[in-house]
C-alpha cells in the first residue's frame, strides 16, 4: 500500500486528470445535444493539436502558447471542416451511425498522425508546459501550475458552458435543437450556424485537452486518442444530459485512477475504472428508472 504522502500526491494528479476529461466531456455533451453525434473522434483531434504545437515548438521555433493556441485553433478546424461537410447527411441518421461516422475520422487522423509524426524507431517527444516549473507546496504535497489550470479549466467550462446554453440564444438553439431539430429550424433557427458553432467549440476543446493532457501523461498520438475513453464515460454516466454530473464523474474517473496507480496488485487493472463506474452509475440508474415505473404503474 502506497504512504499517505503518496496518495495525497496522486490525489493531486487525479484532480488535475479528472479536470482535463471533465472539458473532455462537456464538449462531447454540447455536441450531441446540438447535433446527435456521439464525437468519438475527439481524443484524436486533441492528439494532433498536440503534435502539432510540439512541431511547431521544436521546428519551426514558436514559443509554447503560440505553438499551443495554433494547435487548439487546429482542432476547432478540423472538427467544423468535418461538421459541415458531413454533418447534413448525418442529420437525419441513427445514433449508432453518427457515432460511426466520427470512428472512421479516428482513424483517418490516426492514420496521418502516424505518416507525419511516426512513432517507431522515432525519437521520444513530449510537450511541456511551462508552468510546469512554478510549483507550491501543500504541507507535504507538491502542486504545480499545470494541475491547477487543468482543474480550474474544466470547473470554468462547465460554469461558462451550463451559462451559455442557458442564457444566450445560441444556447438556447441547441437545446431546443436537442429536443427537435426540424422544428427548430421552422422556428427560423439557423440551424447550420448553431451546428458549426458546436463542431467548432467541440473542436476548441479537444485542442485544449490535447495539449494538457500530452503535459500530464504523454505525447503520444496512440494514448492520447484512447484517453477519450474517460471522457466518455463520464458523458454516459450524465446519459449525455447533465454538465453537471459530467463535471463530477470526470472527476471521480480522475481520482480513482490516480490512486490505484500506486497500489501494485491493482495498478494494472486501473485502465478498467472508467467501463467499470460507467456500468455501476448506468446500472444503478436503470434501477431507480425501473423502480419508478413500477411505482407509477401500481
Amino acid at each position: 500500500m502506497p504512504s499517505l504522502t503518496d496518495a495525497e500526491q496522486f490525489l493531486v494528479t487525479g484532480l488535475s486528470l479528472g479536470g482535463v476529461y471533465a472539458l473532455s466531456g462537456i464538449g462531447m455533451v454540447v455536441l450531441y445535444r446540438a447535433t446527435g453525434v456521439l464525437n468519438l473522434a475527439f481524443g484524436a483531434v486533441g492528439a494532433m493539436g498536440a503534435l502539432i504545437a510540439w512541431q511547431l515548438i521544436n521546428h519551426a521555433g514558436l514559443g509554447f502558447w503560440p505553438a499551443s493556441l495554433i494547435g487548439v485553433l487546429s482542432g476547432g478546424v478540423v472538427t467544423l471542416v468535418y461538421g459541415m461537410v458531413f454533418g447534413p447527411a448525418l442529420a437525419g441518421r441513427d445514433p449508432l451511425v453518427k457515432a460511426a461516422a466520427t470512428l472512421g475520422l479516428t482513424l483517418i487522423l490516426l492514420g496521418v498522425m502516424d505518416l507525419l509524426w511516426p512513432s517507431s524507431g522515432g525519437a521520444s517527444r513530449s510537450l511541456t508546459i511551462p508552468t510546469d516549473n512554478n510549483t507550491f507546496q501543500m504541507g507535504e504535497i507538491s502542486v504545480t501550475y499545470t494541475n491547477v489550470i487543468a482543474l480550474a479549466l474544466g470547473l470554468a467550462i462547465a460554469v461558462i458552458t451550463g451559462a451559455f446554453l442557458r442564457f444566450t440564444k445560441i444556447g438556447t438553439a441547441m437545446r431546443a435543437m436537442a429536443n427537435d431539430r426540424e422544428i427548430t429550424a421552422t422556428l427560423g433557427v439557423r440551424v447550420r450556424r448553431v451546428e458549426a458553432t458546436a463542431w467548432f467549440g467541440c473542436g476548441i476543446l479537444s485542442g485544449i485537452a490535447g495539449v494538457l493532457l500530452a503535459d500530464l501523461v504523454a505525447l503520444d498520438a496512440t494514448s492520447l486518442t484512447f484517453l477519450v475513453i474517460s471522457s466518455l464515460a463520464a458523458t454516459l454516466i450524465a446519459r449525455l444530459r447533465s454538465i453537471v454530473i459530467t463535471f463530477v464523474a470526470a472527476l471521480v474517473i480522475g481520482l480513482v485512477t490516480a490512486e490505484l496507480t500506486p497500489i501494485s496488485s491493482l495498478s494494472n487493472y486501473r485502465d478498467m475504472t472508467p467501463f467499470v463506474l460507467a456500468a455501476i452509475a448506468l446500472l444503478i440508474l436503470n434501477r431507480r428508472r425501473v423502480i419508478n415505473v413500477g411505482r407509477q404503474g401500481v
